[in-house]
C-alpha cells in the first residue's frame, strides 16, 4: 500500500512541475518567442500563455527601452589628439523574433557595436569639431549603429556622447587658446570705441570751428562743474576775447 501512495505522490508532483511549466503569464511590455521542437512558431503575449509540456520551449523578450553605458574609449582624432570618450545608447527590441534567432545576446552585441562604432566615427574628427559639434555626432553615430542592429530587431533611438577627457597638456593649450581669443576681443572693442569717439571729437571739432561762442560755452559749462565737484581754489586764465574787448575800451576811454 505504501508504494502505491508514494506512486500517486509522485504522478501529482510531476503533474504539477509540468502545468507550471506550461502556463505563462507574460506582461504588457514582454513577449514570449516560443520554438516547438525547434521550430520557431510565433511570439505570443501578453497575458496568460499556455505551452505544451516538454514540446515548447520558449524565451522571453523585453519590449522597453534599455538604456546601456558604453564604456570610456580611447579615441585619437584625425589631428592626432588621443581622448577618452564615454557615451549612452538608447535602444529597444521591436522583434522578439529576431532578437532571440539573429543573434546569440543582443545585449551584449549591442554594446560591442556601440563601442566599435564610437571609435570609428570619432577617429575620423577633429578635437575642435568633437567638442563643438557635438549634435551632430551624436546622430551620426546613432544612424550608423541603427543601421548595424536593424537585421537583429533592435532599433537605437538615440545615441549621445557623455564626457571627453582631455589630456593635461591638452586642456592648458585650449585655456591658453581661450584666453588669447578674449584679450583679442577686448584690444578689437577697445579700438572701435577709440574710433567712435575720435569721429565724435572730429564732429564737435567742426560744430566749434563754425561757432566760435560754442567754445566759451563749453568754457563755462567746464568752469562750473570745477566749481560744484572741487571745493577749492581755482585759477583759470582769462579767454582772449574779453581781454580784446577790455583792451578796445581802455583805448577809447584814453
Amino acid at each position: 500500500m505504501q508504494p502505491i501512495v508514494m506512486l500517486i505522490l509522485f504522478a501529482i508532483l510531476a503533474a504539477m512541475v509540468i502545468i507550471g511549466n506550461s502556463v505563462r503569464v507574460v506582461r504588457e511590455y514582454e513577449r514570449l518567442v516560443v520554438f516547438r521542437l525547434g521550430r520557431l512558431i510565433g511570439e505570443k503575449g501578453p497575458g496568460l500563455i499556455l505551452l505544451w509540456p516538454v514540446v515548447d520551449t520558449a524565451v522571453k523578450v523585453g519590449l522597453r527601452t534599455v538604456t546601456m553605458d558604453v564604456p570610456p574609449q580611447d579615441v585619437i582624432t584625425r589631428d592626432n589628439v588621443t581622448v577618452k570618450v564615454n557615451a549612452v545608447v538608447y535602444f529597444r527590441v521591436v522583434d522578439a523574433r529576431q532578437a532571440v534567432v539573429q543573434v546569440e545576446n543582443y545585449l551584449y552585441a549591442t554594446s560591442q557595436i556601440a563601442q566599435t562604432t564610437l571609435r570609428s566615427i570619432l577617429g575620423q574628427q577633429e578635437l575642435d569639431e568633437l567638442l563643438s559639434e557635438r549634435e551632430k555626432l551624436n546622430q551620426a553615430l546613432q544612424q550608423v549603429i541603427d543601421r548595424q542592429t536593424e537585421p537583429w530587431g533592435v532599433k537605437v533611438t538615440n545615441v549621445e556622447v557623455k564626457n571627453v577627457d582631455l589630456p593635461q597638456e591638452m586642456q592648458r593649450a585650449i585655456a591658453r587658446q581661450a584666453e588669447a581669443e578674449r584679450e583679442r576681443r577686448a584690444k578689437v572693442i577697445n579700438a572701435e570705441g577709440e574710433f567712435q569717439a575720435a569721429g565724435r571729437l572730429a564732429e564737435a571739432a567742426a560744430v566749434i570751428g563754425r561757432e566760435p561762442a560754442a567754445l566759451q560755452l563749453r568754457y563755462l559749462q567746464t568752469l562750473a562743474e570745477i566749481a560744484t565737484e572741487n571745493n577749492s581754489t581755482t585759477i583759470f586764465p582769462i579767454p582772449i576775447d574779453l581781454m580784446g574787448a577790455l583792451t578796445q575800451a581802455l583805448q577809447k576811454k584814453a
